[in-house]
């Protein structure tokens, strides 16, 4: 065993008190996730989608990483001989925060904007807005939420590929498996040969690509679960 992927979804947050992207009503923190997750909807009302991540960040400072994110950590602690990747679909900082290493957000994160003119990222020290000119080629109306919308391509694709072909051990937590591309990576991993472990509160619809599926709170499974790997 050397190289170990890990791969969080909302579900993970969600113990921390951060709202689920999709919940069963369509909505997302009370807005059409279509408003204020897609390109259409920003093209739309740049300035709504501006306002609903200026207070997601907001309640995003105020969450804790809770103990399946601090288990990540302490796992990559205690084993340094070992290649501990964690892939995020979640934009929040629970991670960050939790002080884990080797994280990639592919779906963004919510302390960042990008320039639609440049390509420049800029790091969040206030509220964004719209009408707020970058600070690199000092465009107007081009700044948007550093977060992967319906219909764009998640980030680090390259080489969350080497990493899923490289991986000896394979552990999605809190994804609902459905969303694609992070729902084929369990395919790729197992193809390549790794052991596959979900974490999750319900059964998936991809759940027959993994080896084993372990049911409840990640906060309560997960610790024990990265305990033993740890000894292996």
């Amino acid at each position: 065993m050397k190289n170990i992927v890990i791969l969080t979804g909302a579900g993970i947050s969600a113990e921390s008190g951060l709202a689920t992207f999709r919940g069963s009503d369509g909505l997302w923190d009370n807005y059409k996730v279509e408003d204020v997750a897609s390109i259409e909807g920003f093209e739309k009302n740049p300035e709504l989608v501006h306002t609903f991540y200026n207070n997601l960040f907001l309640k995003v400072q105020k969450a804790e990483p809770n103990e399946a994110h601090l288990a990540i950590t302490k796992f990559q602690q205690e084993r340094k001989d070992l290649q501990i990747d964690v892939v995020t679909q979640n934009v929040d900082l629970l991670h960050e925060k939790a002080k884990s290493e080797n994280i990639y957000h592919i779906h963004g994160r919510i302390d960042e904007c990008v320039c639609l003119n440049c390509g420049h990222i800029e790091k969040r020290k206030g509220d964004f807005h719209f009408n707020m000119p970058c600070k690199k080629c000092g465009q107007i109306n081009v700044l948007k939420p550093n977060i992967v919308f319906f219909g764009e391509m998640p980030m680090y694709m390259d080489k969350v590929e080497k990493m899923l072909q490289q991986c000896d051990v394979f552990i999605a937590v809190g994804t609902s498996g459905v969303v694609y591309p992070a729902a084929g990576f369990v395919q790729t991993a197992k193809y390549y040969g790794a052991k596959t472990y979900l974490f999750n509160l319900d059964n998936t619809e991809n759940n027959f690509f993994f080896d084993k599926q372990i049911l409840g709170k990640a906060g309560e499974t997960l610790p024990e679960f990265l305990a033993d790997l740890s000894k292996k």
